[in-house]
């Protein structure tokens, strides 16, 4: 069996001429900069415990470190872009200098914030809003000519959980996924990634729906990323705690590696790289 099954997709990104091959699936570890973050073992709280934690990353086998400054946990408090930019600036100078190679995402849906980081060495830009809660983030993307990873949501962090609802999630994650790519290339924006946005604004019948018929996004021919790392859909479903969530996680993340996905977003890189390096046997053995 090839490598990658589905032959067209695109398997190789380009950040400012630094070339990034997805032809076998990677993993993003969490770097979260916010004190309220729904899981607290993850939180860093200077820029040395993130250059520490950045070094662990990598050593596991991480291939981005994607660095978040503003929680978007359901509910989360609202902070300014300036407060964002303080918490982030010195972390993404800091893992700049120390790790240069290090791939870096920067978890944001502010224009101005993927402006400055991206300047000050970061390599892509994770917007959970795909542009929706900043006009400015198509063109500025656009501009920087780097990768872009867009998610599916509706509302914001604030009120994403009050009620959502779906005549047919999978056709509606589709066709908004269709209309921000069309916007997006006619841009010149080419080099996307996408994000079903498990946990955001979807109870849990709509996120294993979702994950259930997750193979049909491949339709796009992107990268995809996903993102179950100790989130309450698998929590509810095993009565636990997001601390006690890592053996659910793996489970929902080797079903969305044979379904096609090729980022995994998680707290925990050595078991998540475990998990590619036999999924990929399983389709190679």
């Amino acid at each position: 069996m090839a490598k990658d099954t589905f032959l067209n997709r695109k398997v190789i990104l380009n950040s400012k001429g630094k070339l990034i091959d997805l032809s076998s699936p990677a993993v993003m570890a969490i770097l979260n900069l916010t004190p309220d973050s729904f899981y607290a073992n993850s939180r860093i709280n200077s820029v040395d415990e993130a250059l520490k934690a950045t070094e662990n990353f990598l050593n596991e086998g991480a291939k981005f470190i994607d660095i978040g400054a503003y929680s978007s946990r359901p509910g989360a408090v609202d902070i300014t872009t300036d407060e964002e930019l303080q918490r982030l600036i010195p972390v993404v100078e800091a893992i700049t200098k120390e790790f240069p190679d290090a791939l870096i995402s920067i978890d944001t849906f502010r224009a101005k914030v993927a402006e400055e980081t991206v300047s000050a060495g970061a390599h892509l830009i994770n917007d959970i809003s795909a542009g929706n809660l900043d006009e400015q983030m198509f063109e500025t993307v656009a501009k920087l000519q780097v990768p872009y990873i867009i998610m599916h949501m509706k509302g914001t962090p604030q009120n994403m959980q009050e009620n959502p609802t779906y005549h047919n999630i999978v056709d509606e994650v589709s066709t908004y996924f269709s209309e921000k790519l069309a916007v997006l290339k006619s841009l010149g924006v080419k080099d996307i990634i996408i994000d079903p946005g498990f946990g955001f604004a979807k109870t849990i019948s709509h996120n294993y729906e979702l994950l259930q018929q997750m193979e049909q996004l491949n339709s796009f021919e992107l990268p995809i990323l996903v993102g179950f790392s100790r989130k309450s859909m698998i929590t509810k479903v095993l009565n636990n705690k997001s601390a006690d969530a890592l053996n659910g996680t793996t489970v929902l993340n080797t079903s969305a590696l044979l379904k096609g996905a090729k980022i995994l977003r998680v707290h925990d890189v050595k078991e998540a790289i475990e998990c590619i390096t036999l999924t990929e046997r399983i389709k190679n053995p």
